[in-house]
């Protein structure tokens, strides 16, 4: 056991106990953000006269070389500290000796990893924003390219209206471009710098807490010491917003999983991003899809864990605080691999639009047209639907389509059908009539891929 304290200890640790409490095995991942905070440290504590220039000189020195092994792998994060703090103070002291001893000053261990998570989450958030920005390109090129291929849009998983590939997938685009704008949104409000919080109330130091959050980027310092070394809430947005983009993704593979599925076949996986049977040689399963779909809930449950530990936590820092890394690491790694895996799959995706198209001319997607015909010749829409469902019905008796179904059979229920009633109906011009702002019409869409451009080029 090597611990940076125990002076007003009479017994050593017990073994399990040390084990229990220690973070090392996880929080070891903080290391080039725990070594960055402590020369940011050492550079303001000499700005202050608290250390002297060669001690300052001599602290950033052996720092930078400590970082340097550990990412060329000369020198390994040993379990036996603590946490990695721990590690890398004992480290500091084992190389130039009291003057490592003097890094500490002015700190505790509370901000000091309050500091060092904030530090990786912003990093993180950079990168996982990298990521949906990428989903975000793959999808405006899909769209681009399916201007006019129709699809069925459903409510209730009924065939509804016809659409186009293009609006369908532009709902995606929307929910991604929110996820986006979330995440910079926790970047911008988590933004202020803890260091010089202490254990919870400052310290007698004259602190330059202002030069420390400078030199780290910080739009400033934290503003009430007690909340500096407390606050985890950008950990709960961050995961609450990671939560989102699962269900985004997870949504949206559900689509795919069905879309795959020989009852539809609308799409055809990439063999790069599917798996076969050990039984049945002719399957060919989205896994990769349900995989997506099935860690969602490991991101849930990270979540509701922490939401749960935070619960009931007085002021200010507690050890149960220290359970917020293991979950925030894993839903940020379980997202920066399903991202990725699921952005190729959709690039790689054929879509095939003559089963797309004949899916969208059946179960009735034009009905709603029918009515809407009936409304522009002065039928009033609530007659105009109860003719139209009585048509329909008459189709299911036939076994036919309301394209299929004679004129004569639809004047039987108004004079106000002719010959004309077929072109409003045909699938282009149900699409292509719906060309208001965020509706599936070419010329809608085509204008509002201009706006996603724009957008793209912005971030």
């Amino acid at each position: 056991m090597a611990q940076l304290w125990g002076g007003r200890f009479t017994k050593e640790t017990e073994a399990q106990v040390y084990d229990f409490n220690a973070s090392i095995s996880f929080d070891k991942r903080l290391y080039k953000q725990d070594i960055t905070g402590s020369i940011a440290h050492v550079e303001m504590l000499a700005k202050q006269g608290i250390l002297t220039t060669a001690e300052k000189d001599e602290l950033v020195t052996a720092l930078k070389e400590i970082l340097a092994e550990i990412e060329n792998g000369s020198l390994e994060i040993s379990h036996k500290y603590e946490d990695i703090h721990s590690f890398v103070e004992a480290t500091l002291i084992q190389r130039i000796g009291d003057t490592g001893k003097k890094l500490h000053t002015g700190r505790s261990r509370n901000d000091q990893v309050a500091l060092d998570m904030k530090l990786y989450i912003r990093e993180e958030i950079t990168a996982v924003d990298s990521q949906v920005q990428e989903l975000l390109k793959v999808l405006l090129a899909v769209m681009k390219n399916n201007l006019e291929t129709y699809m069925p849009g459903f409510t209730h998983l009924q065939k509804a209206q016809p659409v186009t590939l293009a609006h369908h997938l532009g709902a995606y685009f929307e929910m991604f471009k929110r996820d986006h704008e979330r995440l910079l949104s926790i970047q911008e409000r988590m933004n202020t710098c803890p260091l010089g919080s202490g254990a919870l109330a400052g310290t007698t130091y004259p602190l330059d807490r202002e030069y420390s959050a400078e030199l780290l980027g910080f739009a400033g310092p934290t503003l009430n010491s007690m909340d500096g070394v407390s606050d985890r809430d950008y950990l709960i947005e961050l995961l609450s917003a990671l939560s989102t983009i699962m269900m985004h993704l997870s949504r949206f593979s559900e689509e795919v999983i069905i879309w795959n599925s020989d009852e539809y076949r609308f799409v055809e996986i990439d063999d790069a991003y599917s798996t076969g049977s050990s039984i049945m040689p002719q399957k060919k399963n989205p896994d990769i899809a349900e995989l997506v779909r099935g860690k969602t809930g490991r991101v849930y449950g990270a979540l509701m864990g922490f939401l749960t530990t935070m619960k009931s936590i007085p002021l200010a820092y507690n050890k149960d605080m220290q359970e917020d890394k293991e979950m925030v690491f894993d839903a940020l790694d379980t997202v920066e691999i399903c991202l990725p895996l699921f952005t190729d799959m959709i690039r790689t995706m054929k879509f095939r639009e003559d089963r797309m198209e004949r899916s969208a001319a059946s179960g009735f997607t034009n009905a709603t047209d029918v009515a809407d015909y009936l409304v522009g010749k002065g039928v009033p829409f609530r007659d105009a639907h109860s003719i139209v469902g009585q048509l329909v019905l008459l189709c299911i008796d036939q076994g036919i389509s309301l394209d299929e179904l004679p004129l004569a059979e639809y004047q039987k229920l108004s004079d106000k059908f002719s010959e004309d009633l077929y072109e409003a109906i045909k699938m282009e011009t149900c699409v292509n009539k719906r060309n208001t702002i965020g509706a599936p019409g070419k010329a809608a869409m085509s204008a509002v891929i201009q706006v996603y451009e724009q957008y793209l080029k912005s971030v």
